[in-house]
């Protein structure tokens, strides 16, 4: 729906409506010796087209000492810049770092926690995705007794991100972390692999499918926003729990070996940790041999 940015001007002065945008300068509209302008645009102020079009009008209204550029299109952009500015890649870059620094001193590895954070940014895409072709495209919104917004919300792709990021990351480090405990037990990486995941499968999928199901509830409250909202981390917690870490997680760790647990020299003195070195498992798994009574073995 299209909405007009508001000026304020001083009640004698006028501003020059930039492209396709037309002004109207209502006479009512003044007090104090200042007016209000309403000016309509042909794009929603979220398009590329629309975002250009308040930057004109920013720049014409730049002209006109006074005048001050506000309403609903000016809110939302100085909105999207406020969340998703050059600050948001500072955020990121936090993050991205004391995640490694952290994973890396409680996995004891530096490859495990670099496939942790790749496989949370295809999770995170794929909810996206979900986002886009539901709501955006249309294709399954009629699911939510709504039809599609041809948009995402502005705040939602953040709380999306915000809340799969740390559910992901939860999962990830509990099923690591017993594939590490096999692992050190002297177990090869494919047996580690299956212990741990046999282990951990049934908690991670369970917890998985509660959140998912209360998602989904949350989808039935009547307001778009969300509905939206419930839709990218249904969508988002069930892919990260069944092909992200039930799937592609132990593929790779599978993949990779005992190079999963390299750990350079400077990485160790930085943390101060130790590499994990797997314990030779005698006897486990040997068939035991029982022991008759009066047998020599049992004298």
């Amino acid at each position: 729906m299209l909405r007009p940015t508001e000026i304020l001007l001083p009640a004698d002065r006028t501003i020059t409506a930039p492209g396709q945008t037309t002004v109207i300068h209502p006479g009512t509209w003044s007090h104090d010796g200042l007016r209000i302008a309403a000016a309509w645009g042909r794009d929603d102020a979220s398009s590329d087209a629309g975002k250009e079009t308040l930057n004109q009008l920013r720049s014409a209204a730049a002209g006109v000492p006074g005048a001050r550029v506000g309403g609903t299109p000016a809110q939302d952009g100085d909105f999207i810049d406020a969340l998703y500015g050059s600050n948001l890649w500072i955020i990121i870059t936090v993050i991205v770092v004391l995640t490694l620094l952290l994973l890396s001193r409680a996995l004891r590895s530096v490859w495990l926690p670099i496939k942790a954070l790749l496989l949370n940014a295809v999770s995170l895409a794929a909810a996206f995705g979900v986002l886009t072709l539901v709501w955006q495209e249309g294709h399954g919104s009629s699911l939510f007794a709504s039809p599609a917004t041809g948009a995402i919300t502005l705040w939602v792709p953040l709380a999306v991100f915000a809340l799969l990021f740390g559910l992901s990351m939860d999962y990830e480090v509990f099923i690591l972390t017993r594939i590490n405990e096999e692992y050190a037990a002297g177990h090869s990486t494919d047996e580690a692999v299956v212990r741990g995941i046999g282990h951990t499968g049934r908690l991670v999928t369970s917890g998985a499918l509660i959140l998912f199901l209360a998602f989904v509830a949350l989808g039935g409250v009547p307001q778009t926003d969300v509905k939206i909202l419930s839709t990218g981390l249904a969508a988002g917690i069930i892919l990260d729990a069944t092909v992200i870490r039930g799937v592609l997680a132990p593929a790779l760790v599978s993949l990779f070996g005992g190079l999963n647990w390299w750990l350079p020299t400077p990485v160790r003195r930085l943390l101060r940790i130790t590499p994990i070195r797997p314990h030779t498992n005698s006897g486990e798994g040997a068939p035991t041999v029982p022991v008759r009574e009066g047998s020599p073995q049992g004298r």
